[in-house]
């Protein structure tokens, strides 16, 4: 099925060549600068105009320009995301890796040091390869790396005013009267 941009059934090459120079004209388009342009009559373009619906095949054209950038533009984001997501992948793995050859060095040194063998590393430096390898590891499987305390003033615990939480929530308490009621007096015998 033709575009309504397109070239039209029972539309001739020369009307269809008119609409064209209507379309590529722009801001600047009218049927006065089509007529100047080819050499015709403002009147048979007028007539070409609304015969064939100019202006609506104008707006179907813009809608379709705006359809195709926008593809355009998704079917770039979808690629580049691919290609991210590939280097991601390649990055965890290459620190995985990493990680398991720390935690073997660590643990390999971690034995020697225990067994008092031949040790060149220290029980500090040792720390420091295995909590570096469980970071690498932790960050390559995507997991959290830090612990996040929420503490109250200077590191204190957190305390929960109720009134105040209450206040919030529900606004101040609204004003009321006070009514002091007299006990009726009970008939006599009761």
């Amino acid at each position: 099925m033709k575009l309504s941009f397109e070239q039209q059934p029972k539309e001739s090459d020369k009307a269809f060549a008119a609409f064209a120079l209507y379309l590529s004209l722009g801001a600047e388009r009218s049927v006065r600068a089509v007529g100047e342009k080819l050499g015709k009559s403002e009147g048979l373009i007028e007539r070409w105009s609304a015969k064939y619906d100019w202006v609506s095949r104008v707006q179907a054209h813009a809608l379709h320009l705006a359809v195709v950038e926008r593809e355009a533009s998704e079917a770039l984001v979808r690629s580049q995301a691919a290609i991210w997501l590939k280097r991601q992948t390649e990055i965890r793995e290459r620190e995985w890796g990493l990680h398991e050859k720390c935690i073997a060095a660590g643990e390999k040194a971690l034995a020697a040091f225990m067994e008092k063998e031949k040790v060149y590393a220290n029980l500090a430096d040792i720390a420091r390869i295995l909590e570096v390898a469980s970071k690498m590891g932790r960050l390559a499987a995507g997991m959290p790396t830090d612990r996040t305390e929420v503490t109250g003033e200077d590191g204190g615990p957190i305390q929960v005013e109720f009134k105040a939480a209450l206040e919030k929530i529900y606004g101040e308490p609204l004003p009321a009267d006070v009514v002091d009621v007299q006990p009726a007096a009970l008939p006599e015998g009761k």
